[in-house]
């Protein structure tokens, strides 16, 4: 991430396979499970939740992601996990962008249509928006818990 956009990615995509495939190979939930370090329930969970997330699926239910279905995996997991997004707010994101495909390492502010700028020193990003969010929940929780 040396370019310091807050929305880049920290690997290329499917940079997580060392297993010898073409890049371009079909990936079973397995092989992508253990590249990008969700377990497979959660893949199965967020199928249901993403609506755009559909890998093919072969003879007994059998799962096959396409290089398209791992970078929005990818996506999902970096706005879920590292941007501070809920399910809810994620889904929100990748459908108003109309390209729930985009590459991870595209600012979400130019997927989404953002008003507010991303770039200029000081200037409110939606990942710090989020954080902040997530953070003033944990403080009001912790009051109230008191």
């Amino acid at each position: 991430m040396s370019s310091g956009d807050p929305f880049a990615s920290d690997t290329a995509p499917g940079a997580g396979f060392a297993d010898g495939k073409d890049p371009e190979a079909l990936r079973t939930i397995g092989e992508v499970a253990k590249a990008l370090g969700i377990r497979q329930h959660v893949l199965r969970y967020w199928e249901e939740q993403f609506p755009m997330l559909k890998p093919l699926k072969r003879s007994g239910g059998r799962r096959y992601y396409r290089p398209a279905d791992v970078r929005l995996v990818e996506t999902i997991d970096r706005l879920v996990h590292r941007e501070g997004y809920t399910l809810k707010g994620a889904k929100k994101a990748l459908s108003a962008s109309g390209k729930a495909g985009a590459l991870p390492d595209a600012p979400l502010a130019e997927t989404v249509g953002a008003a507010e700028p991303v770039g200029p020193a000081g200037a409110m990003t939606f990942a710090m928006r989020a954080r902040l969010i997530a953070l003033r929940t944990t403080l009001v929780s912790a009051l109230h818990d008191n």
